[in-house]
Formats: C-alpha cells, structure tokens, sequence
C-alpha cells in the first residue's frame, strides 16, 4: 500500500481538485455549491460588485422587492432543491394569485388556459382575445395539409401557418416573446418548447400536437403551484448559495475581471485576472455568450466564433411605489401582459403587492407594482432617461387600468444583454460549442445562453457542468492518486 497521501474529497473515489468558476450568476454559483458540496476547492470569479446576475434583491420606499427575475418554475425540481439545500425551504412562496389578463384590442381580458406557451388547444375560451375570423382560422387547421416542422422551425412562423398570425400576435408573442424578450416569428420551437415540437413532428395537426403534450403534462402533474417565489424575494436565493458556499470553503471574489484563460501544459489551466493569476485543475465559464468567446477565443477558436453569433435583447424594469390611500381600485390578479402587436411601450406589468404575499406584507401602507419596457431589436427604451421612462409606464397604466396616482418612488432597472435569444438553430449551435469545448479537458461552459434561460435551466446547466467536472480524469488526479497516466 502506497504512503502517499491523496486529499480526496468526502466520500468519493478522485482527489480533491482545484476547479475555477467564472461568473457569479445563479448557474456559476450553482456550479460552486455543486463542487464545495462534493468536496472540490472552489474559486468563483466574478466582474462585478455583487453576485447573482439577474436575481437581484433590492427596495423601493423602503420596501423590499425583486428587481429582477421573481419567479421560478415549480414544476422543474432545480430551482426548488437549490433553494431547500441552502436553507430557504420554508420561505419558498406560491403566487397569492395565479389570475392574470392580456391587454389587448382596447381592453383587459382574461388570461385563457389551455395553451402551451401560448398555443392553444382550440378555439375555446379564445372569444375576448380573437376576432371572429381569427377564431375560424383556428377551426380550419384541420383542412390543411400536413406541415413538416423539419430539423427546427420558428414557432410564431408555424404557428401562424397552422393556425393564422392573430393567435400568435395575441397569445404566444406575449407569452413566448415575454420569457425571452425576443420575437416569437425568429425564436426556436426546439430550443423554446422541445416537447410541443416533438409532438408536432408525430403529428400532421398542430392541435393535435398541443392535446397531446397537455394530456402529458396532466398525466404526470403532482399537483401544487406552477411557480414559486421566495419570501424576501428571488434575489435572496444566490446570496443564499454563497453564503453556503463560503461556509464549505469556497472563496468567491466580487470586483474580479479575467482577462485571459490559457492552458497550463497537461496540469490544467492558468486564470489571469486583474489582480493576478490563478491555476486550477479545472475552469467552467459561467459568463454570458460574448464573454465566454473572448476568454475561448486563444484556446478554441470555433467554439469562441459561434458563441459570438449568440444575440441578445436588453429590457427595463420600471418598479413604482404608490400609497394605497392614493391608489384607487385595480382589478384583481397578478397583472397583464401587452402584445406588441398593440403599439403600447410597456410589455407587461406586474401588480407585485397582489402577487406575492411578501411584497404586501413588507410595507401595508404601499402598493408595489412593476412594468417592463423593451424585447429583442428594441433598444430606443436604453436611451431614455429614467423619468421618461416612468411616465411612458404611468400612461400605459392610465390607459390599461385607469390608474391616475402619482408614486412616491420609482426605481428603473436596465437590463443590457439580459436575455441571449434562441433563434431557429440553436440548439445544433449549442452542440457545436459543447462539442468544441469538450475537446479541451477540464473546461466546461454554462448558463442562461445554452438550454434555457430560466432559473431551473440555469441551475441545471451549472450543475451539470460540475459533474462534467468532477467526473473527468485529469492528469493531475492520475499523479496524486499515483494511477500514472494509464487510462481508466
């Protein structure tokens, strides 16, 4: 038996490697905690003064808020797990409402159900959004030929084909174009909605495609919310992670930059920052696209070109704070959503102090609400000053809900490049890239830019580059362990 000592990680067979995560977004922290919790020493690097990304906690008036994602998918187990393993399980928060409105053709109208991601199942339900001939349209879907979605296909283009374009300018644009702050008419069907598009390559009948991933999603619901919030906000979720990261070891440094990521023989990588220079058996990069081809763009060329080729849309939040004494009567739900088709500057707005039970009871004396400005090829909102901005909020307001109050605070956030789009191709794009950095050992990419850009995807895609990580014999493991360089 050899003598030589080998720090292995607890409970596990390889030694304990160094592993630098760039980026401190909720996908590079659910990467660290993923290392730290396997027994790896970790070193986040992050450009900025804060971490978490586009989870941001902040206040307005004094009352707490999310300045920026608030919500997570429930119905993927990621975002939930996270959050219970870094002691936030009792503080996780259903919507106090799940009743929300589109604005459209001059009016609120309820939020039909039925749909996935906007597509429906029929025309049922469908009477206040559509006009009596885009309700036929939906009807004659099922004289048509059959549609080939091919290798991939934008959704609001075969959507629009299938069942014309007022259900994808009144429904799936709000909807779909909302989570990616893009145009329905260029994003992915495979990269936006895999199981509608797997279905709708089974089926000649685009309705038949949506009854059967509904009736697949109604098989194996649990029941429970379909989101969740977190009390004292989304934002408070990545501090979490860090806190739980420091506390197993990890160093995580705000207020770093990389300026450069090279290898370092057969041993693993050099990381030169701003300060100075790090080596690590292992590097994933949590960064956003363009980020991520500069640091690849000595070590892999082609990986680095086509993430270059990753577009992103920017958008503004604008959070406003009004007395309830001066605020008068809104309707009931969570908000509404507004087709750009309708030519309003909003895209949506939130009624947060109805929506989460948090908000509310973080100052009764207030009421909290947000808006959003801004969707892929619509920068102008990034060039307005901040009171403009509020004021194109408030008449949107007054127009949608008759609200004439003045707030006592407002609070714009400008997302730039928050949201990479996910065109028809992209996911052959994200294989390329996966493949190309996969040629490198020890390195691995992640986050919002690949498989998805909600929190759950985001998570999932840290963690999975962890386990890549971990998971990968290094020749510096193959020393320390003594297996020489013989493969296992």
């Amino acid at each position: 038996m050899s003598s030589q000592h080998v720090d292995t990680a607890p409970g596990s067979g390889p030694p304990a490697r160094h592993v630098v995560v760039i980026g401190g977004g909720i996908s590079g922290l659910a990467a660290a905690h993923r290392l730290v919790t396997a027994g790896a020493r970790v070193t986040l690097l992050e450009a900025g003064g804060r971490l978490g990304g586009k989870l941001h906690r902040g206040e307005i008036a004094g009352a707490p808020v999310d300045l920026g994602a608030e919500s997570m998918l429930a119905r993927r187990p990621e975002a939930v797990d996270l959050a219970r393993a870094v002691g936030l399980g009792d503080r996780l928060q259903p919507p106090a409402t799940s009743t929300a409105s589109i604005w459209t053709r001059g009016a609120l109208r309820p939020m039909p159900r039925g749909h996935v991601m906007g597509v429906p199942a029929g025309p049922d339900a469908l009477g206040a959004l559509l006009s009596d001939e885009g309700l036929a349209r939906i009807v004659r879907e099922g004289e048509l030929a059959p549609a080939e979605v091919g290798d991939d296909v934008a959704i609001g283009q075969y959507v629009a084909e299938r069942l014309g374009r007022e259900v994808v300018d009144r429904l799936v644009e709000p909807l779909l174009g909302g989570v990616y702050a893009g145009d329905s008419y260029r994003i992915s069907m495979r990269a936006a909605v895999p199981r509608l598009f797997e279905a709708a390559r089974r089926h000649p009948s685009l309705l038949d495609a949506v009854r059967e991933v509904q009736a697949e999603a109604q098989a194996q619901q649990q029941g429970g919310p379909v989101f969740l919030g977190i009390d004292g906000g989304v934002g408070t979720l990545p501090l979490a992670v860090a806190d739980a990261v420091r506390a197993a070891g990890g160093e995580l440094r705000t207020g770093t930059r990389v300026l450069g990521l090279a290898r370092a023989g057969a041993d693993g990588w050099r990381v030169r920052t701003d300060s100075d220079t790090l080596t690590a058996d292992a590097v994933i990069i949590a960064t956003p696209a363009w980020s991520a081809a500069e640091l690849l763009s000595g070590e892999s060329p082609a990986a680095a070109t086509e993430l270059g080729t990753i577009e992103y849309a920017s958008m503004s939040l604008v959070t406003l704070a009004f007395r309830r004494s001066e605020l008068g009567a809104l309707p009931d739900g969570s908000g509404f959503l507004v087709p750009p088709v309708d030519g309003r500057s909003i895209k949506a707005s939130t009624f947060s102090s109805q929506k989460w039970q948090w908000v509310a009871d973080g100052s009764a004396d207030l009421f909290v609400l947000r808006t959003s400005l801004g969707r892929y090829g619509e920068e102008e909102h990034l060039h307005r000053e901040d009171a403009e901005l509020v004021e194109a909020s408030l008449r949107d307001l007054g127009d949608a809900v008759g609200l004439a109050a003045r707030p006592v605070a407002s609070e714009v956030t400008r997302w730039i490049g928050g949201l990479p789009q996910y065109p028809v191709g992209h996911v052959a794009r994200t294989a390329r890239i996966r493949a190309e950095v996969a040629k490198l050992p020890g390195l691995r990419v992640c986050g919002a830019a690949y498989d998805g850009v909600g929190i759950p995807a985001c998570i999932a895609d840290g963690q999975r580059a962890a386990d890549e990580v971990l998971h990968q014999d290094h020749p510096a493991d193959e020393r320390r362990s003594g297996r020489g360089t013989m493969a296992s």
